[in-house]
Order: structure tokens, then sequence, then C-alpha cells
């Protein structure tokens, strides 16, 4: 055997041994993975089990239209809180979704790395760990002292201010993951930069951008603490914008906290709605973004 094929030889060898080290490090990460999501299914599975199991027997029409009755005899149901819910998750989405929609888009692609976007960035990270707590008594010494009662709008700013931060750090890093051809193809055509980036490069993102607001959405949507401070809870429906309002986590928070049977059984079936709320925003999200984009799944990703 030459040299020459003594050196073909001792490198295909060492190319083999590679590959199959290689292969073996994937196989074991790939089942550490796919046991780690397992392990990662099973608190979740239960506590989507155990709500289900115990909330399903309570739902009936009255008890997703009526307000609260006797709680004793189990007369009534959550109809106020399931109506405040979606009037101040809908009130805070008007606040917030605008706001960190187009605070992303400036970080991304007006401030870039200047000093005032990394100050931006910065806060906006001190924001998302803020306790939920702090952010209602801000709304509570903003809007509920200054109104003079509990309200559905001072609620409705504290969870936009929960939304923010989310919807900001999700449209900035989904903006980034659009190349620089697309926006380089809009400026060759003599298109302004802002429509540029509203027309072509936000709608090549819009997936990962609904993503992150939906995201926002589903965290404010079982927030308690901030609506403690600022909406306070009622067994009316809504009847102004100045008056306590009724939410599902303040509900489900009162009824804990109650003694008796059918305060049990109400609990369970407002969390169990409370999940279908979200598990809707979610499912219409999906059909939106596959709807839009024509039945394929989206290009952009988070």
């Amino acid at each position: 055997m030459s040299k020459r094929q003594e050196r073909m030889k001792i490198i295909q060898n060492a190319v083999e041994r590679t590959n199959a080290r290689r292969k073996l490090m994937n196989t074991v990460f790939t089942y550490v993975t796919i046991g780690c999501v397992a392990l990662a299914m099973i608190p979740l599975g239960s506590i989507l089990i155990e709500v289900f199991k115990n909330g399903a027997g309570a739902i009936n029409a009255e008890f997703l239209t009526q307000p609260q009755g006797s709680i004793i005899t189990g007369d009534g149901g959550i109809g106020p809180a399931i109506q405040g819910t979606l009037l101040v998750m809908g009130l805070a989405s008007l606040i917030g979704i605008p706001v960190g929609v187009l605070t992303g888009i400036y970080l991304s692609e007006y401030a870039r790395d200047s000093k005032f976007a990394r100050a931006v960035r910065f806060f906006n990270n001190v924001m998302t760990g803020l306790p939920s707590i702090v952010i209602g008594i801000v709304g509570f010494i903003l809007l509920v002292v200054t109104v003079g009662s509990f309200n559905i709008m001072a609620g409705a700013f504290a969870l936009s201010i929960i939304m923010i931060p989310i919807v900001v750090g999700v449209t900035e890093e989904t903006l980034k993951l659009v190349p620089n051809s697309v926006r380089e193809a809009g400026h060759s055509l003599g298109i302004p930069k802002w429509k540029v980036t509203i027309f072509i490069t936000l709608m090549a993102a819009k997936s990962g951008v609904l993503t992150g607001i939906v995201l926002a959405m589903s965290r404010i949507a079982g927030e308690t603490a901030p609506l403690i401070m600022t909406i306070l809870g009622t067994s009316l429906f809504f009847q102004c914008l100045d008056c306590p309002v009724d939410a599902l986590p303040l509900r489900i928070w009162r009824l804990a906290s109650l003694p008796y049977e059918h305060a049990e059984s109400f609990g369970w079936g407002a969390a169990l709605i409370l999940i279908l709320i979200v598990l809707s925003l979610s499912m219409v999200l999906r059909f939106f973004v596959l709807r839009r984009s024509g039945g394929r799944a989206p290009s952009l990703k988070l």
C-alpha cells in the first residue's frame, strides 16, 4: 500500500469516527430533549386534566350568563366576570399593542444600537420582571385615587403596562429575523423607509409579532394582583367606565377563599373558562396566520 493510500485510509477512518461520534451525540441529545418535553408535559397535563375534571360539571347556560347569586345554594353564575375579563383585556390591548409594536419597530428599524435604544431596552427588560402588584399600586395611585373610585380604565392601564414589554421584545427580535435583502428590495424601488417598514418588513414578520401579542394577552388574562388594586370586582354587569367591574381571576380568587362546596365548583368552572379563552386566542391567531399565508406555514417563526 502506497503512502498516499495509507494517508487516505487514515483520513477516512478519522472521518468515520467523527461521524459516528456526531450521530451518537445527536441521538443522545434528541432523546434527552424528548425526555425533557415529556417531563414538562406531566405537570401541565395534570393541571389541565384536574381543571377539566372539576370544572366541566359546573358549566351551563346559567353559569355563563347570569350574575353571582347565593354561593351557598349555588345559584347564578359568572357572567359579569366573563364580560369584565373580555372588556379589560380588550381595553388593555388597545393601549398596549400599538405602543409595544411601534416601540419594537423603532428599536429594530430606526434606533438600532444607539445609547437611547440601549436605555430603552434596559428599562424594557426591567419592566418585564417587575412584580405585577407594584404595577397595580401604580395604577391605583394614578387612576383610582384620581377618579375617586375603582374603575375599568385603571385595570386596563395596569394590564397594558404588563403587556408592553412583552410585545416590544418579541416585535424587535422578530423584525431582526427579516433579511436585509427584503428591506433593500423596497428601498431600491424608491419606497420611503416608513412604508418599507410598515408594509414590507412588518408584514414579513407578522407571524412572530402576532404570536407575541397573543403571549402578552395570555399573560394578562390570569393576572389578579393588579385587578385587586384597580377594578376591585363586583357581582354586577358592566355599567360605566368609572365603575368597578368583575374579572375571572378576581372571581376565582374570591371563590377559592370561601369554604362552600358550590364556591369550589364555581371556582374550577371559572378557571376552565379562563383557560378556554386563552386557548381560543391562540386558535384564532393560528387560523388568521394560516389564512393570510394561503394555508402554508409562515416563513418566519420565533
